[in-house]
């Protein structure tokens, strides 16, 4: 990936940015992110088919936005999950340059206008085998449903893992960590994992960009990245929005227009 490594060096050697964040190799096989300042440290950058990690979680740390304007490397697909931050006035050209990886090569994307151009000619709808996971949960009925998520949610060990490696969960001050008034239990038990995964999945209705980190996150494979991705699909067929296509989409929840279909209420 001698390209994205050049193109690193390039950005930080011109001080244009202060910080490239990529992929490299961990131990045992594992891949880990990076924070390349140096443009001598470039060399060590890499990316092949193990680098699913969404690292646009790290352009939102305060830590990590202290250092300077970064540039973020990931997938083509990925580059939603800046496009995605961008319209809830996260980040900005200001802030962030993005670099994307299609069929091995680096796609440079000096603006998140050509970023959303690039992303424009990819499809961000659900892959086939996660439209066969949530057709086969359509397919059962309600109380076949409820019985298979509280089956699956009380599992749960409330680690709060899937919050840590979602870039849309940015909030200072969660929900769950509020305790006057507390609304979601603290230990781990059927009601407050159930809660917590409801309240989790609505935050992010219309947000999620289907990234799937929350589940590669989460230590014993909790399928809740079926819950974002059900009400993210429910919100492209009612609204025509599809999260991280736009660095300037609306929120479905909170926008309003006179000729919102309504046929979903019964």
């Amino acid at each position: 990936m001698e390209e994205l490594r050049k193109r690193a060096r390039e950005l930080l050697a011109t001080g244009e940015v202060k910080v490239v964040i990529g992929y490299g190799e961990g131990s045992a096989g594992r891949i880990r992110p990076l924070f390349i300042t140096d443009p001598a440290g470039a060399g060590v950058l890499m990316f092949d088919e193990r680098c699913l990690a969404n690292l646009a979680v790290y352009l939102l740390k305060a830590e990590v936005k202290q250092l300077g304007k970064a540039a973020g490397t990931a997938p083509i697909r990925n580059h939603s999950n800046g496009l995605q931050p961008a319209a809830e006035s996260q980040v900005s050209d200001e802030t962030v340059r993005l670099i994307g990886v299609a069929d091995g090569k680096a796609v440079d994307l000096p603006t998140l206008a050509s970023a959303e151009e690039y992303v424009a000619s990819v499809s961000l709808e659900p892959a086939a085998e996660e439209k066969e996971a949530l057709a086969r949960i359509e397919r059962m009925t309600m109380e076949e449903r409820w019985a298979y998520w509280n089956e699956q949610l009380s599992r749960c060990l409330k680690c709060y893992a899937c919050r840590a490696a979602c870039p849309m969960c940015y909030c200072t001050q969660c929900t769950v960590e509020c305790n006057q008034p507390q609304w979601i239990p603290v230990p781990a038990t059927p009601l407050g994992n159930l809660e917590w995964h409801v309240m989790r999945a609505m935050h992010l209705a219309g947000r999620c960009v289907g990234c799937g980190e929350c589940r590669r996150a989460c230590p014993i494979d909790l399928p809740i990245d079926l819950l974002t991705k059900k009400i993210g699909e429910d919100v492209a067929a009612g609204f025509g929005l599809r999260a991280g296509s736009s660095r300037k989409l609306e929120y479905a929840l909170s926008t309003y227009r006179p000729d919102d279909r309504e046929d979903f209420i019964r």
